[in-house]
């Protein structure tokens, strides 16, 4: 009843079935045939059954988790502002560099910055914790690299995590609760000030009376 050998069961018990019918009942073995395709069929059901709670099971600790998500993507911009910076300081000629690998473990040149020790966070596209980091230079080939822009999206928005987050060579984190964001965004937890009460307005006006 397991998945590979309720394939085998459901392939060779109706290939069973086939070559008994030929011989006209002459073959034995229908009954174990039947039997074959049964627990096969079982198995394909009971593993589909198996892989769709791992998946609801999964989502759901993302889901629970999406402040805890998205804290450590904030934090993780914070690693990357802090590597880069210290990247740019470190190869001048180079500036920022063209891609996260540099910054990751090695003999801390410009080839292996040694900045950040986490190999997960200088592969090609970093994923930590339900979010996903799209670096980008802001300049190739032989010049020196003095931008670059840094994104943080939620593998699955909703789930795994709500705001996006985008940080540049400015140092400031920015979030948005769209993939729509860049250097516009508001900074990170910036709050916008309430409107004014219209009841306020009037009850300053001379001649008539506060509110209690």
């Amino acid at each position: 009843m397991c998945a590979p050998a309720s394939i085998a069961a459901i392939i060779l018990g109706h290939l069973a079935l086939v070559d008994i019918k030929r011989t006209a009942g002459r073959m034995a073995g229908r009954g174990m045939a039947i039997a074959g395709l049964t627990l096969g069929y079982i198995g394909i059901g009971l593993t589909t059954l198996y892989f769709l709670f791992i998946f609801v099971v999964v989502r759901n600790t993302f889901s629970r988790d999406v402040p805890g998500n998205e804290a450590a993507a904030i934090e993780t911009m914070r690693t990357y502002e802090t590597a880069l910076k210290a990247y740019a300081e470190k190869c001048p000629a180079q500036g920022y560099p063209a891609t996260l690998s540099p910054l990751g473990p090695g003999y801390g040149d410009c080839t292996r910055a040694n900045l950040i020790h986490d190999p997960r966070l200088v592969a090609g596209a970093p994923i930590h914790k339900g979010y996903m980091f799209v670096y980008k230079p802001g300049v190739h080939g032989h010049d020196q690299v003095t931008v670059f822009a840094l994104v943080a999206q939620p593998i699955a928005p909703g789930s795994t995590g709500k705001r996006f987050f985008y940080l540049d060579e400015g140092g400031v984190i920015r979030e948005a609760a769209s993939q729509i964001i860049g250097p516009n965004s508001p900074p990170l937890g910036e709050s916008v000030a309430p409107a004014d009460d219209p009841d306020d307005d009037e009850q300053d006006k001379p001649g008539r009376p506060n509110k209690p």
